[in-house]
């Protein structure tokens, strides 16, 4: 089992890094060919992305933040994901017909 961290941005990389997940990959960009049943992933993915991951039996956690209108697009800090109160919630997704 291996634990991935997905994320092209510095702020949500250093922002986990502060909650002291025990992350075995930390990547830009999750080729989802290489995770096994048991593997977990972090990280905020297209929905395609996080169903061919619940479908490996892994899980998916998203971060999940309540991000304003005025702030998308704009690469955030760390202590902007804190005070957006930033959290993790892990997500079963499967495709439907």
């Amino acid at each position: 089992m291996s634990v991935w961290f997905v994320s092209r941005h510095p702020g949500a990389v250093a922002w986990a890094k502060k909650q002291h997940l025990a992350v075995d990959h930390w990547v830009s960009h999750l080729d989802t060919d290489r995770i096994q049943k048991g593997d977990i992933v972090i990280g905020v993915l297209p929905m395609t992305a996080a169903a061919s991951i619940c479908a490996k039996s892994a899980r998916y956690i998203a971060l999940k933040m309540e991000l304003p209108e005025e702030q998308r697009g704009k690469e955030l800090s760390e202590d902007d994901l804190d005070a957006l109160h930033c959290s993790l919630q892990e997500y079963v997704v499967l495709p439907v017909g």
